[in-house]
């Protein structure tokens, strides 16, 4: 049988401000990428997302970023490799204690936004954030742009790794995102949101923004946990891959 990860960002509210329905989308992804405080996420949200993810037997990972609370973490940062290093081994120390006391585990790490972006291709970023997984819990997984040279860097350092393709994202011919600023960036038909990523997991395929079907190998499918109409998507997405016998599973296995 055909098998493939659903992950979504999640733990992004922040006091009384609501971001997503996490609740509901636990309940569809087979991962959760939990934000760390840095461009979202208070505690004691935090801790509820994640004793959530552990009723909902839902593998959970560390959504580092940067240090970016006002812009959501999506401005891009030059932040020098020692507090990068710093501030990633920071976030994931945070979110570990947060599943040690809802008696999970942390199993891997996906940056967020900026940080997610330039990691793709800066290796110095790149190496500061393989560099802090290593530091902490070399067993930890990155996730990361199929298809983007930071899988082979942190291949190499020794990691494993799972490449990630987007449900909710508009791609260039190379492989890139469209950038949000970019018509195109953002899908909304969640339709044929499904049956993309039904034609990406059957043929390793994708249509590119103008047209033209690229090759893309996934381990795992992202729909964002604050798109518009996030959940419906998610839960379209799940149906057409299962109406069409592909299993949901997490690519981190011995999830809480």
């Amino acid at each position: 049988m055909t098998y493939i990860d659903l992950n979504s960002d999640l733990g992004e509210s922040f006091g009384q401000w609501r971001m997503g329905d996490d609740e509901a989308m636990l309940g569809i992804a087979t991962s959760a990428n939990i934000a760390c405080g840095f461009h979202a996420g208070d505690p004691a949200g935090l801790l509820r997302t994640m004793q959530a993810a552990v009723e909902r037997g839902v593998t959970v990972g560390a959504h580092v970023s940067y240090p970016d609370l006002v812009g959501f973490g999506r401005r891009p940062m030059e932040i020098d490799s020692e507090a990068l290093h710093t501030d990633v081994i920071y976030q994931i120390g945070a979110l570990k204690g947060i599943a040690a006391a809802a008696g999970s585990q942390v199993r891997y790490v996906k940056p967020h936004g900026a940080l997610y972006h330039a990691v793709a291709h800066d290796q110095r970023q790149a190496l500061a954030v393989i560099e802090a997984l290593k530091a902490v819990d070399d067993r930890l997984i990155l996730v990361a742009l199929a298809g983007s040279p930071v899988l082979e860097w942190a291949r190499a350092a020794g990691l494993d790794v799972a490449a990630e393709a987007f449900a909710d994202r508009g791609y260039h011919r190379d492989g890139s995102l469209v950038s949000r600023r970019e018509p195109g960036a953002l899908l909304q038909d969640v339709e044929r949101v499904a049956e993309r990523m039904l034609r990406l997991v059957q043929e390793g395929v994708i249509e590119s923004v103008d047209g033209h079907d690229i090759r893309l190998a996934a381990d795992s499918i992202c729909v964002h946990g604050d798109s518009p109409d996030a959940v419906a998507m998610a839960g379209a997405v799940r149906r057409r891959l299962h109406a069409d016998g592909v299993e949901l599973r997490a690519f981190a296995r011995g999830a809480s």
